[in-house]
């Protein structure tokens, strides 16, 4: 695992793709030290707006920009965006379909040091629902860039939820990302753990904790939460019959939500999860937090078996 956190190679791929293309430009509502826009607009000075603490204000600017064939991307806290600044993101982007990205840093618990209150928790249910808009969750220093240089390659709005804690290494630099894709990996045939962002990793862990005791998890990542690659969840859950999701978001209109729909259009199966249930998030170290909420390996495992002996039952 690298020690640069994930926000720290956000700024710099959001730079190198500044050089590489001239329409990029980037807004950011005063934080630009905490989301690490300020990498670019010190590259770009020319190309950077800091328009001070005001998100919605962000948002309008960034759906004109994109108006005269800029690409803007928008940078804040993601519990900011997607709360403070949501009517300007529902009717200045997604109903015209604007080509802007919006950054969420802070994405989950990452947030850690600035308490429950700038946790977020929520962002991904409200960013799915918003018609039109794609949403990413990249799990690692290479998906996250990566996803950057997709975002400008691809017209329309999309929302990037960026961490702030590194993410030990799940994928090669050289390993094709595209959005709309999920990741196989690891194969397996009891149970299928699907995982999100940084629980990717932990997903990996549980399933080695498995296996020592004979059972055999398949694990899939799902990097782009909408539109989701629900023909590999298909396939997976076609093979396993007993999905767990794992996710650093509120059960509720997250990840969970998604392979619900997915297993209950495509693939009936029985099905887990693990995710931060009906509650916010608390003060302490980020390590504590995922413990308080049960995103840990052990809390995977369990749910993992209840989900295999629910598929048992249910095939009695």
């Amino acid at each position: 695992m690298s020690n640069k956190p994930l926000r720290d190679i956000f700024g710099e791929a959001l730079r190198d793709l500044g050089a590489q293309n001239p329409k990029v430009v980037a807004l950011d509502a005063d934080l630009a030290g905490a989301t690490r826009s300020g990498v670019f607009g010190k590259a770009y000075p020319e190309r950077f707006f800091n328009v001070g603490i005001t998100e919605a204000n962000m948002v309008s600017v960034a759906a004109g920009l994109s108006t005269c064939g800029y690409i803007p991307f928008a940078c804040t806290f993601s519990f900011l965006m997607t709360l403070r600044a949501a009517d300007q993101i529902r009717s200045q982007v997604c109903y015209p379909k604007l080509n802007v990205k919006l950054v969420g840093t802070n994405g989950g618990l990452s947030g850690f040091g600035d308490g429950a209150t700038h946790q977020s928790v929520m962002d991904l249910a409200i960013m799915r629902a918003m018609p039109g808009m794609t949403v990413i969750i990249p799990s690692d220093a290479a998906t996250l860039r990566a996803a950057v240089f997709a975002a400008a390659d691809y017209t329309g709005p999309l929302f990037l939820r960026v961490p702030r804690v590194p993410a030990r290494d799940i994928h090669d630099a050289s390993e094709p990302f595209a959005i709309g894709k999920g990741y196989k990996l690891r194969d397996g045939k009891d149970v299928t753990l699907v995982a999100t962002g940084l629980m990717a990793a932990i997903a990996l862990d549980a399933a080695d904790a498995l296996c020592g005791e004979g059972l055999s998890a398949e694990v899939i990542e799902i990097p782009t939460l909408k539109p989701m690659d629900s023909m590999l969840i298909a396939e997976s859950l076609a093979k396993t019959h007993a999905v767990v999701t794992v996710e650093e978001h509120s059960r509720f209109g997250g990840l969970f939500s998604a392979i619900a729909e997915t297993a209950g259009e495509m693939s009936p199966s029985a099905m887990g999860h693990v995710a931060i249930e009906d509650r916010f998030g608390e003060s302490g170290e980020y390590d504590e937090i995922l413990e308080s909420c049960g995103l840990t390996v052990a809390h995977i495992v369990e749910e993992a078996k209840s989900a295999m002996a629910r598929k048992q039952a249910m095939a009695s």
